[in-house]
C-alpha cells in the first residue's frame, strides 16, 4: 500500500555514524521531499532536499525553536556511548538531552512520528544490572508518554554502514569486514544502516503494530513498498 504524503524530517546525530546513514537514505528517498539536521557542527553534506542548524547546547535550544515547526518525523539518532561514565553523567546525556529535545518537539509538532535509536539489549523494565541498558530504557518509556502522534524505539545491533559513509567510530573497521558472517549466523543482531534509515521512512508513513522495534522489524520494515 502507497501513501503518496510527502515527509519532512528532521535528522540529529549526522555527524556520528548511525545519524549519517540514515540522513542518506532520507535525501534519497523520493517520499522525503525536506530533512532538516541539527549538529554542533556541520556535517559536510550539500543536497537541495538539506536544511542544516549548527546548535551547540542541546539542552537549551530555545534559539532554533521557531526553525522547528511543520515537521511529519524526527529521527533522533544523537548518542554517546557509556563506556567509561558514570550513571549521572550517561543519564544526563542520553536521557534527559533526549528528552529535552522531544518535548519541544512534541509541543511544536503533535503530529510527528518520533523515532528513537536505543540499542539492543535495552531493559524496558529500568531496573537491571546493566547502567546503559536501563538508562535507554528510561529514556523509550518515558518518550512513549509524549504527545506525539507515535514513538518508535529502534533497537538495532550492529550495523553495516553505508559505503561512502565517513563518520564511523575507530573500532568499526575491525568488525565490518565480518558482517556477512554475522548476517548469516546471528542475523537477529546485524542490519545495515540502509535498512535502519529506510525503516524510520515506512514506519513514518504506514506505522507498525509494535513500538519496540528489534533487528527482525527493523529489516521486515525497510522492505515495505
Amino acid at each position: 500500500m502507497e501513501n503518496e504524503s510527502k515527509i519532512r524530517a528532521i535528522v540529529t546525530g549526522a555527524t556520528g555514524m548511525v545519524g549519517e546513514g540514515v540522513l542518506h537514505e532520507c535525501l534519497l528517498h523520493p517520499q522525503v521531499e525536506a530533512v532538516l539536521v541539527i549538529n554542533r557542527k556541520p556535517c559536510g553534506v550539500v543536497h537541495p532536499k538539506l536544511k542544516e542548524i549548527i546548535h551547540k547546547d542541546f539542552f537549551d535550544i530555545s534559539a532554533i525553536e521557531s526553525q522547528l515547526s511543520g515537521y511529519d518525523a524526527c529521527f533522533f539518532c544523537l548518542g554517546v556511548s557509556s563506556i567509561g561514565m558514570k550513571e549521572l553523567e550517561y543519564t544526563r546525556l542520553t536521557y534527559t538531552l533526549t528528552m529535552n529535545v522531544a518535548q519541544i518537539l512534541a509541543r511544536l509538532n503533535p503530529n510527528m512520528t518520533f523515532c528513537y535509536v536505543s540499542g539492543a539489549g535495552t531493559d524496558s523494565s529500568e531496573k537491571g544490572s546493566s547502567m546503559w541498558a536501563r538508562v535507554k530504557g528510561k529514556t523509550e518509556n518515558d518518550l512513549m508518554k509524549l504527545q506525539f502522534k507515535r514513538v518508535f524505539a529502534f533497537r538495532p545491533g550492529f550495523m553495516l554502514a553505508t559505503k561512502g559513509q565517513k563518520n564511523m567510530p575507530s573500532f568499526y573497521k575491525y568488525l565490518a569486514w565480518m558482517y556477512p558472517f554475522f548476517r548469516a549466523v546471528l542475523p537477529q543482531f546485524v542490519c545495515t544502516l540502509a535498512e535502519v534509515g529506510q525503516a524510520m521512512i515506512n514506519v513514518t508513513r504506514f506505522g507498525y503494530e509494535k513500538s519496540v522495534l528489534e533487528v527482525k522489524d527493523i529489516v521486515a520494515l525497510s522492505k515495505v513498498q
